[in-house]
């Protein structure tokens, strides 16, 4: 049996390969390994048999033969990387430079990114929405100008594709249809590369084939 990862059976993100079980699909295909998924509704998120593998019943997860059980898709997308190469440099401090970079895009670029996301879902009937979305369009814009120095003019983050790219284009594509990385053609370029990656593009084709399937009659 291959390792098994979970996903949404219906995701809120509509096949836009936004759900975070698509960075631990990309990282598989990256990385050439074999893995087999089990699709779970909202209700069977909070079942206790999920709970035992991810305490706060979200996906993805990670199942191994071994009795290995992950969580959060950072940790996941890492020990990927750490099992076949493809997505950590050999070097030792490129290596955990390359870490680094995909602590930083969960930790450091993607909060802001998530909250705007939400205040644009929950808050925009509110009548606070448009000044607190143009203090949130702020300190997005921070990040990127932060982050779209520290690339350069470099293809990467940090020498080769790394798993520090992965996360980080995982993250940037949250802000979709935002308007908000055009004021920086290097991070436009940057997640142009990652996503035209034939990895990318099967783990896309892979996510959105289940989209598609659930909005089948009968599905």
């Amino acid at each position: 049996m291959p390792p098994i990862l979970t996903a949404f059976a219906n995701s809120p993100d509509r096949g836009r390969g936004l759900a975070r079980d698509m960075r631990v699909r990309w990282a598989l295909e990256e990385t050439g390994q074999p893995y087999a998924v089990r699709l779970l509704s909202f209700d069977q998120m909070k079942q206790p048999s999920h709970l035992a593998l991810q305490p706060f019943g979200q996906i993805p997860t990670w199942e191994t033969e071994d009795g290995l059980v992950l969580f959060e898709s950072g940790a996941i997308v890492l020990h990927l990387a750490e099992q076949r190469p493809g997505l950590l440099p050999r070097d030792p401090q490129a290596r955990i430079r390359a870490i680094a970079w995909l602590f930083a895009a969960l930790n450091t670029v993607e909060p802001p990114v998530v909250e705007r996301s939400m205040c644009t879902l929950f808050e925009h009937e509110q009548p606070w929405f448009e000044h607190r979305l143009a203090q949130l369009d702020g300190r997005v814009r921070q990040r990127l100008g932060e982050l779209s120095d520290a690339l350069g003019e470099r293809d990467w983050l940090e020498g080769d594709f790394s798993c520090g790219d992965l996360m980080m284009v995982s993250v940037l594509l949250r802000l979709g249809s935002s308007g908000l990385i055009d004021g920086s053609p290097n991070l436009t370029a940057y997640v142009a590369r990652a996503t035209a990656r034939a990895a990318y593009q099967r783990a896309f084709a892979a996510q959105r084939a289940v989209f598609e399937h659930s909005q089948q009659p009968g599905a």
